[in-house]
């Protein structure tokens, strides 16, 4: 997944692509090298930025506070430090969680 990526202080790097106004918050999949997720927030004053951050924190099971948007505010690339965890466990963790929704389908 090289859309995770260690920092040099222990914290990883995820990059997404963020649909905003989905039908419900899930991670979509891979979208240009970037780990789609869909939010049902609209893209307004910020909304989908915290539906995003929300989405991270518990899907991660980390803090809001360990979830800090760094780049992308505005557009639909974005890119989040995840503090607390390595890159490998968020991996690890989103791969699982892939494999919980591939069983979820029909």
């Amino acid at each position: 997944m090289p859309f995770v990526q260690s920092q040099a202080d222990g914290a990883a790097v995820i990059s997404l692509y963020v649909q905003p106004k989905a039908s419900r918050n899930e991670i979509v999949g891979i979208h240009d090298g970037a780990l789609k997720l869909a939010v049902t927030s609209p893209p307004v004053d910020g909304q989908a930025n915290v539906a995003v951050t929300r989405f991270l924190a518990d899907t991660l099971s980390v803090a809001k506070k360990d979830v800090i948007l760094m780049r992308g505010h505005s557009g639909r690339r974005k890119q989040f430090v995840v503090r607390g965890l390595s890159a490998e466990t968020i991996r690890l963790m989103l791969n699982m969680t892939a494999r919980k929704l591939d069983q979820l389908a029909p």
